[in-house]
């Protein structure tokens, strides 16, 4: 991005503008989430809630800033922030599981199967089918193939923010419809 639209696009953003929110994403999405992976040296799931987390942060405290250059460092500390704070969490949480557990005498959650019941496997196979079929291809490499949004990006020709974008939208709207078909309700 030319170092004249940085002044621009941040001033935006403080004011709150969605448009530029929204370019914002897509030209610093990968850029996030390679921070993230230097951060935490974990999987692209956790990076990818360490770049929504971050975008959060991120929307909520930005500042008119006059460089790329200086945009890019504060973006880094955001992400650097945001992962410790992650990780951190996480830690806290499997702690407190394997101590209810064991004081329970159960199995932490990690190792509980949540079998999911045929019934459910059938209803998610049909609204799958129902999808777009490039959608339907990348749910497969995505969750079948467990190929990364960096690599269906190549393959499909799309940018890893536009398959991060298309496939939480589509997960999102099979957990709404799920709900509304009482799928997983007890």
């Amino acid at each position: 991005m030319a170092e004249d639209g940085i002044d621009k696009i941040t001033a935006a953003m403080a004011a709150g503008d969605e448009d530029a929110v929204a370019a914002f994403y897509r030209l610093y999405f990968d850029w996030l989430l390679a921070q993230a992976r230097r951060a935490t040296r974990r999987d692209e799931a956790f990076c990818l809630d360490v770049v929504q987390d971050a975008v959060l942060r991120i929307i909520r405290t930005v500042k008119k800033v006059n460089t790329e250059r200086a945009l890019l460092a504060w973006l880094k500390i955001v992400v650097q922030t945001t992962a410790f704070d992650l990780l951190r969490k996480e830690n806290r949480r499997a702690a407190r599981e394997t101590l209810v557990a064991s004081s329970r005498g159960e199995p932490a959650a990690a190792e509980i199967d949540d079998g999911h019941d045929e019934t459910t496997i059938t209803w998610l196979k049909e609204e799958i089918a129902r999808l777009d079929p490039q959608l339907v291809r990348m749910i497969e490499m995505r969750y079948e193939q467990q190929w990364t949004l960096s690599r269906i990006g190549k393959v499909l020709g799309l940018s890893t923010g536009a398959i991060d974008g298309r496939l939480r939208r589509v997960l999102l709207d099979l957990r709404k419809r799920a709900s509304d078909d009482g799928v997983f309700d007890d």
